[in-house]
């Protein structure tokens, strides 16, 4: 099935697209930095769904003094989300996770084992950008004791590991996974895109996302899948998106 490319280029055909799910993105609409309203949630879907995308992982933000969602919240905006996408006759699959933010709060959140998370035990986090959490090491150990299996999200925008790579290998010999952004391999002047491209060749990415917050997201997911560094990346690492 032919659409009209979202770049008003040659038309991408969605089932050139190599995964099935999408596992980091911020479609519930209200709740953090992502979609705002309830059309607009429906329209970035839509659109992944023409890019191929048979299973949306929605993982709003979770930081305790910014974005205080719980599973009540988030569970709530998934179903409202899901039943409009019924009504339109949308065929695509949503379920949500989060994307945690690495302070007490996840500690804590860890020790109860009240975790949103993917594929049953999977959890996505983050942390700050610039500095290392001191508490960093003690949530992935804590998680990798509940049974979880750590996600590491956009390993690629972490300035602090910029410039050690050996710190990456130290986190995926613990047992973090790595997800990528796609739109990090949009601007290749940026530092992202050469770290996202350093961990591609060296085969240590895990997942790949969307991290889809505007209409923008898509555009630069697009790109990426026309891309022979997407190629690249299949071929180099084990992707785990086709669940």
């Amino acid at each position: 099935m032919f659409f009209s490319s979202l770049f008003k280029k040659k038309p991408y055909e969605a089932a050139n697209n190599p995964f099935k799910t999408d596992i980091h993105s911020h479609l519930l609409p209200g709740i953090d930095d992502g979609s705002q309203n309830l059309k607009e949630s429906l329209h970035l879907i839509k659109q992944l769904h023409l890019l191929g995308y048979s299973k949306l992982i929605t993982t709003p933000h979770i930081i305790s003094d910014y974005y205080p969602n719980n599973r009540e919240i988030i569970t709530e905006k998934l179903y409202t989300v899901q039943e409009a996408l019924k009504l339109e006759n949308v065929d695509i699959t949503i379920e949500a996770g989060a994307e945690y933010y690495v302070d007490m709060h996840f500690l804590n959140a860890i020790e109860d084992e009240d975790l949103l998370t993917f594929k049953k035990h999977y959890v996505l986090f983050e942390t700050d950008y610039t500095s290392q959490p001191m508490i960093l090491k003690e949530v992935i150990q804590n998680l990798l004791a509940k049974g979880y299996i750590p996600v590491l999200a956009h390993p690629e925008r972490y300035a602090y590991l910029h410039h050690n790579i050996e710190a990456y290998k130290e986190l995926k010999a613990l047992g973090v996974l790595f997800q990528i952004n796609a739109k990090s391999l949009y601007s290749k002047s940026s530092p992202s895109y050469k770290i996202a491209l350093k961990l591609i060749k060296l085969g240590l990415v895990d997942f790949v996302g969307s991290d889809t917050h505007r209409m923008r997201d898509i555009k630069r997911l697009e790109s990426f899948l026309r891309s022979k560094t997407c190629q690249q990346m299949i071929k180099l690492n084990i992707i785990k998106n086709n669940f």
